[in-house]
């Protein structure tokens, strides 16, 4: 078996790595030892939709290291994805008494990952905690940077991560055989991160990852282990100098963390609308994460055409590349552009009242964009209507 691949994270808080390979779970419980050498007993939150064998395996290969293990589900929804929740789990592992050594565990997607890292940063003003991610999305991209968080409901709205903390891990153990049983559309769902990655990596050092994702497409959709693993160090590893350099996404500038956010403003505004659908089958509706943020890059794209900020043929292409990884570009059911843009004005990202994006200005390249007219706004959210 190859050795796994490690990427350093370095950020002014806490330094830690992100090991990706495969057989990780089975092989790798002695790091997670390491990662919290003073922890006692440890819980697992676990995504309910993975197999029971998943957890029960790491539980054993744990306590055969001297550590105590008790483990209990996560419901890896959005609207599950609550301050409710959080405070059971935080009740859950309080009914365990850990104490501030001790540590939690994420087993699971991203959601899993957000909700266990706030109950580790919140519980006893914070403790650690070690995230597995087990999908692409979680693994490129949320696993990564110590953002942690649930949503909140104001009145009929959703809106996502709107409450949480920047706590980091001390260890990411990314294992790609756990990606052998996820879902076509959940798989898929994880390569919108990594071509948003992919358009913003000229700063970062891997200006020709947009060039090897597409050359590679084939071996990533057979999930082949070794493809995998490349794939998914190049883009955390584009995300670990982002972090690196804006923890708390303070910057703006070039190197800012808000770059990650590219099509998420966007995505965000129609992620949670309940009848938004990737196709005219609303069994579909609603959109998952990576299907949302696909649609937003199609906007974001359009949006820099309008804006001159790239020449024509961008987002034509973008659609191209989406669409031969399986990912939407088109979204069924959309209300008006205006509800759309009452829903972006929301986002986090908006600063003084002004709506901000992050949109591409080259091939591999983006920059913030501050206040774009309603009429752009309007024009690019009208790209992936039907």
């Amino acid at each position: 078996m190859p050795a796994p691949t490690i990427i350093p994270i370095r950020t002014a808080s806490r330094s830690y790595d992100a090991v990706i390979g495969a057989e990780l779970l089975a092989t790798g419980a002695s790091r997670v030892r390491e990662a919290i050498p003073e922890a006692r007993q440890v819980h697992i939150f676990v995504d309910s939709g993975l197999p029971p064998t998943v957890v029960t395996d790491l539980a054993r290969r744990l306590d055969a290291l001297g550590l105590r293990v008790t483990h209990s589900p996560v419901r890896a929804a959005e609207d599950g994805k609550t301050l409710q929740a959080l405070y059971h789990m935080m009740q859950t592992i309080a009914g365990h008494n850990l104490s501030r050594e001790d540590a939690v565990i994420a087993l699971g997607g991203g959601i899993t990952g957000d909700m266990a890292g706030f109950a580790a940063a919140s519980y006893r003003r914070g403790i650690p905690w070690v995230n597995c991610p087990t999908t692409l999305l979680a693994m490129v991209d949320a696993s990564v940077g110590g953002k942690t968080g649930v949503n909140l409901r104001a009145g009929t709205e959703l809106q996502k991560n709107m409450v949480g903390a920047f706590w980091q891990p001390r260890l990411v153990l990314a294992d790609v055989s756990t990606l052998g049983s996820l879902v076509e559309r959940d798989f898929r769902a994880g390569l919108a991160e990594c071509i948003k990655h992919a358009m913003l990596s000229e700063p970062f050092g891997d200006p020709h990852l947009m060039q090897w994702t597409k050359e590679q497409l084939g071996g990533i959709l057979e999930r082949d282990a070794g493809v995998l693993t490349e794939l998914i160090a190049r883009n955390v590893a584009i995300k670990a100098k982002v972090v690196g350099t804006d923890e708390r996404e303070e910057l703006a500038g070039a190197a800012g963390r808000a770059l990650l956010n590219l099509g998420h403003t966007f995505g965000h505004a129609i992620e949670t609308l309940p009848m938004v659908s990737p196709a005219s089958d609303t069994t579909m509706a609603p959109l998952l994460h990576g299907e949302a943020v696909a649609l937003g890059l199609v906007c974001a794209s359009r949006c820099a055409e309008l804006m001159k900020l790239v020449g024509d043929g961008l987002t034509d292409s973008v659609r191209r590349t989406l669409q031969h990884a399986g990912l939407p570009t088109l979204a069924y059911h959309l209300p008006g552009s205006g509800e759309i843009l009452d829903r972006m004005r929301h986002d986090k990202k908006v600063s003084g009242g002004k709506l901000r994006l992050v949109l591409p200005c080259g091939e591999a390249r983006c920059e913030m964009v501050s206040a774009p007219g309603d009429d752009v706004i309007h024009d690019a959210v009208d790209a992936i209507r039907p």
